[in-house]
């Protein structure tokens, strides 16, 4: 065959498997109803048990999985001022510039309870929201997440740093100061 003819018969190939009803299939809106299925449904609903792609499977533990270090909290104050500061503010008081707007407040993290809940009720607040709070799984990863509640702790600790753990020059200094 010439090469004239085989082009031909290639294009008549093409042109051949080129038909409109493919592009022209029928469709279903989500939800709408359909005969395909016995429940008149147009989809049909997910296994039992199924679970996304992207699902992190792995176990959260109670408490902090890795060092506080200073890097660490740098990236914490990082992700939190990011995400985080908006509603619960820079120093975590619950007055962001959201809330300043009208939004809701959110509760300072400096009250008793947030100062006793474990490490793991913040990762999991981060994970799932809470109230008028949003899921931030698909937003912030799990290492960040982790970060941030390290940066919170650090939050609660500058407010409420146990005097006896205060180097012996700073004590001096209060105690100075509270004589005044």
């Amino acid at each position: 065959m010439r090469p004239v003819h085989l082009l031909a018969f290639a294009l008549m190939l093409a042109a051949a498997g080129c038909k409109q009803d493919m592009a022209d299939m029928p469709r279903y809106d989500p939800l709408a109803k359909s005969d395909q299925f016995a429940n008149g449904a147009s989809a049909r609903q997910p296994v039992a048990g199924t679970v996304a792609r992207d699902d992190d499977l792995s176990p959260v533990p109670d408490k902090m999985p890795y060092p506080v270090t200073m890097k660490l909290l740098k990236r914490g104050q990082e992700r939190f001022n990011i995400f985080c500061s908006p509603c619960h503010g820079r120093t975590g008081d619950g007055d962001g510039t959201v809330v300043q707007r009208g939004f809701p407040a959110p509760p300072t993290y400096h009250q008793d309870a947030l100062r006793k809940a474990s490490d793991r009720h913040f990762y999991d607040v981060i994970t799932n929201g809470y109230g008028a709070m949003y899921s931030y799984a698909a937003r912030v990863p799990p290492a960040d997440r982790w970060a941030i509640v390290a940066y919170i702790r650090t939050l609660q600790y500058s407010r409420y740093a146990p005097v006896a753990a205060l180097p012996e020059e700073l004590r001096a200094k209060l105690d100075g100061e509270a004589m005044q």
